[in-house]
């Protein structure tokens, strides 16, 4: 079998997760899946199973990251893995040793799995290419590229608020331009089927090609937000902005901020979703991120079990096959 995507194995397998764009629905399912079997282990007394006992998986995160980092931490924990969390500004590379070099001396350390979180688009399909056969590389966010252990704990989320994705409408409103979740998500979203996704921001922050992704898109949002089921709000990515993309916050939020009233235009039932971290009274209002229709958390706790079905798919394991001999 001739490969295609550098993510799949021979068999056709998911062997890196760097991207879901080009990635079949079966396979976005079986994370989901995966995870809803995870999530019994945060009840457990122990909140262990020994699925990746032995396993070796490393953090590369060349870009500040807490809330990403803390779960993928947590997520190879609660798999019995052995961490590494690499300090990239004290390691050597920050002392002239090339990134391949840094990859050749973890590898001759026996490790399984990098995790990597980067500044530049494209950084972990670079690492993916380079690393030896056995090693597994996870995109924890590259650029304004892809994020896709977000995108597929957001879809986990709206799985289990909604059910079956077909018949959604989902709007997602912000700062498309510099967003890898934003993309991650578009993709997740029309690969599993959902009947509308609506974009929605200021022309200054909606990349030219967007329409070619099979989206909507909106300028307004008290029209974009109409009849929606799910509302994904976009933090204001200031620091990857040059020039005058936006007059004042202030403007923003009375514009394009979520609030009561323009959530009341979305369906009664829609539920209101951040990938973190929230910037209060400038893409939301705290009564709209601390209300009852608000999963936000929800996303943050369903980050760590969405993240062990992934790493435990690329290491050829699954939670049922060994539940057993673990009880």
């Amino acid at each position: 079998m001739k490969r295609h995507n550098i993510q799949l194995n021979e068999a056709g397998e998911l062997h890196h997760f760097l991207d879901v764009e080009g990635l079949k629905r079966e396979l976005l399912v079986n994370i989901l899946d995966a995870a809803e079997s995870f999530t019994s282990v945060k009840a457990q007394q122990v909140k262990k199973v020994p699925l990746l006992r032995g396993k070796a998986i490393v953090n590369l995160f060349f870009e500040p990251s807490t809330r990403t980092r803390n779960t993928f931490e947590l997520a190879a924990k609660r798999l019995s893995a052995d961490t590494l969390n690499v300090n990239i500004s004290t390691s050597a590379t920050s002392k002239g040793e090339t990134l391949l070099d840094m990859l050749n001396n973890l590898e001759a350390m026996h490790c399984d799995m990098f995790v990597v979180r980067h500044a530049q688009s494209g950084a972990a399909h670079f690492i993916a290419q380079h690393v030896a056969p056995h090693i597994s590389v996870i995109n924890a966010g590259d650029g304004s590229h892809a994020h896709p252990t977000q995108a597929m704990l957001d879809m986990f989320t709206i799985r289990r608020h909604k059910g079956a994705f077909a018949d959604l409408k989902v709007a997602i409103v912000g700062d498309i331009l510099h967003s890898r979740v934003a993309r991650s998500q578009i993709h997740a979203l029309t690969t599993l089927g959902v009947t509308e996704v609506r974009v929605i921001g200021p022309k200054t922050l909606i990349p030219d090609d967007t329409a070619s992704l099979g989206v909507h898109i909106y300028h307004d949002i008290w029209e974009g937000l109409r009849d929606v089921d799910v509302v994904i709000m976009l933090r204001l990515q200031k620091e990857r902005m040059s020039g005058a993309l936006l007059p004042s916050e202030h403007e923003y939020f009375k514009l394009y901020g979520l609030s009561p009233e323009k959530l009341a235009i979305a369906k009664p039932d829609a539920i209101v979703m951040h990938p973190g971290p929230i910037n209060r009274g400038v893409e939301i209002s705290s009564e709209v991120a601390d209300g009852p229709q608000s999963v936000i958390l929800e996303q943050v706790s369903n980050g760590i079990a969405v993240r062990m079905a992934v790493m435990s798919i690329l290491m050829g394991q699954t939670f049922g096959k060994e539940k057993g001999a673990s009880e």
